[in-house]
């Protein structure tokens, strides 16, 4: 089959774009951006990429267009198709029909961590020899790609839920006599050779411009994790009640032999199971269920279920969050049957999300840090966990309000509040709709606005002084203010 992407170089449409090849297909695209490091990574692997959306790709003849939400009515390309009745379907229904079918969805929806999550538990599941197939919205570092088809798992043994082995019965000549031991087996799977396991980041955003339910809504999941809620993308939603009814339809479309594994420290997502639930619950981060303990200053905190100790966790990431989502992530893979022992013994191992408190350099003794938080609890959550991993040494929080809901203004008053733990704040300020300056003004002399990159950079260097830690927020890519930055302080001129 021969597809044409609409939209291609967005993570999640790429991300479609290199499991359609992987597949087999003739894949093509296109997009009003094209340029790296998408564009290299789609073309590396053969993909064919056009610069914008110009109608006369019709010649290209695909046997379907694949729609990306970026596409609006008045694309050039977008409304050819549909002047000439061509075959056209979304990229979530694509993906769900051509690659999730019968197979185990592990789905990892909420407003914040959804990426992190995802990877940890694409990760335990191949740490325990499962050989997942994915789709994340970020690149984790122990695969460094951020999709891919179900593999192979090795034989002869797989974990089963609870502890313990058993061998991977097949045929001799390799072929589709598999046996997986998993709970009750995986419902409609065709027993070929690759896992039937796969792991998606369930975003809540709309599927295209046809079809405006949240893309999780297509992926059926059997285990779900509802990691959070809160308002978010204002530009569809109109309050949190609309986000809390889309997470509510794909509550409806879980199994009742599935699981959800629900943050229960959140009110929001407690009015999303109140409204019906046809699914056994395992909750996390509240009074019940999946607990944590105190982080040490090694970076160990313990795991318990229903208060009884389930083993210790030793890594390197920060903040409470990310203990919540490795929680998260323990109990989805427990439900495909990985132990918990095993899955701890991943986490040791597991090495973040680029872009996830990822540092980009050290200059005169000046850390400089890229991460992707841009929701005000995001940017919180991140401030607070550099803040306790650190001895010493001042917060330079450098932040692009770039999401639609951040150009908007929705959040601009929560944000003073979010950059608390920062002990200089440096806002870019261009193609806002709203005074930053203004929005900042309870933070006094701590916040610098600047509408220039290059005079934003600048004052940043002259703040800067040995031993500070630079943390740089943005959801896109900042105009690559991360190398800037490093050339003008290796230029000595910090502070």
């Amino acid at each position: 089959m021969h597809i044409h992407i609409l939209g291609i170089c967005g993570t999640f449409m790429g991300g479609i774009a290199a499991i359609a090849k992987a597949a087999g297909h003739r894949v093509t695209g296109c997009d009003a951006n094209v340029y790296p490091p998408m564009s290299t990574q789609l073309e590396a692997q053969g993909i064919e990429l056009i610069e914008g959306f110009g109608a006369d790709q019709i010649k290209l003849a695909p046997d379907v267009y694949v729609i990306g939400n970026v596409v609006t009515r008045g694309n050039a390309l977008m409304e050819e198709i549909l002047n000439r009745g061509l075959p056209y379907i979304s990229g979530p229904q694509w993906l769900a029909e051509n690659v999730l079918r019968g197979r185990w969805v592990l789905a990892v929806a909420g407003t914040h961590g959804k990426t992190t999550t995802t990877s940890m538990l694409a990760w335990i599941l191949e740490h325990a020899g499962l050989a997942p197939g994915f789709l994340i919205g970020g690149v984790p570092e122990n695969f460094g790609i951020s999709a891919r088809l179900p593999g192979v798992p090795p034989i002869p043994t797989l974990p089963l839920k609870g502890g313990g082995s058993e061998t991977v019965a097949r045929s001799e000549d390799g072929g589709k006599k598999n046996s997986l031991p998993l709970d009750g087996g995986v419902p409609g799977w065709g027993g070929n050779d690759s896992s039937p396991f796969f792991v998606i980041e369930a975003d809540e955003y709309d599927t295209a411009f046809f079809d405006k339910r949240s893309k999780f809504v297509h992926y059926a999941p059997r285990t779900a994790v509802l990691n959070n809620l809160e308002f978010d993308h204002a530009d569809i939603f109109p309050d949190v009640a609309a986000i809390e009814t889309q997470f509510h339809h794909l509550v409806r479309t879980i199994p009742a032999n599935g699981l959800i594994v629900a943050n229960g420290a959140e009110t929001a997502l407690e009015r999303v199971l109140a409204r019906g639930c046809w699914t056994p619950v395992e909750r996390f981060a509240g009074t019940a269920g999946w607990q944590r303990g105190v982080q040490s200053g090694d970076g160990r905190f313990a795991v318990s279920l229903d208060g009884k100790a389930q083993g210790t966790v030793q890594w390197d990431l920060l903040g409470t969050h990310n203990q919540h989502n490795a929680l998260a992530a323990i109990a989805a893979a427990r439900h495909a049957g990985v132990p918990v022992a095993a899955s701890i013994a991943a986490l040791a191992e597991f090495k973040n999300v680029k872009r996830r408190m990822e540092i980009r350099g050290v200059v005169n003794g000046i850390t400089v840090y890229d991460d992707f938080a841009h929701h005000p609890t995001a940017i919180k959550t991140t401030l607070a966990g550099l803040r306790a991993k650190l001895s010493g040494g001042r917060i330079l929080a450098v932040l692009e309000p770039r999401s639609n809901t951040m150009k908007l203004g929705v959040m601009k008053d929560a944000l003073p509040g979010s950059l608390a733990d920062a002990d200089r704040v440096f806002c870019y300020s261009a193609n806002l709709g709203w005074d930053p300056a203004g929005a900042l003004r309870p933070l006094g002399e701590r916040a610098v606005i600047e509408a220039d990159l290059a005079t934003l950079v600048e004052s940043i260097t002259q703040a800067a002084r040995t031993g500070d830690h630079v943390l740089v927020m943005s959801n896109g890519g900042f105009g690559g203010i991360h190398d800037k930055l490093l050339a003008r302080l290796r230029q000595g001129h910090g502070g």
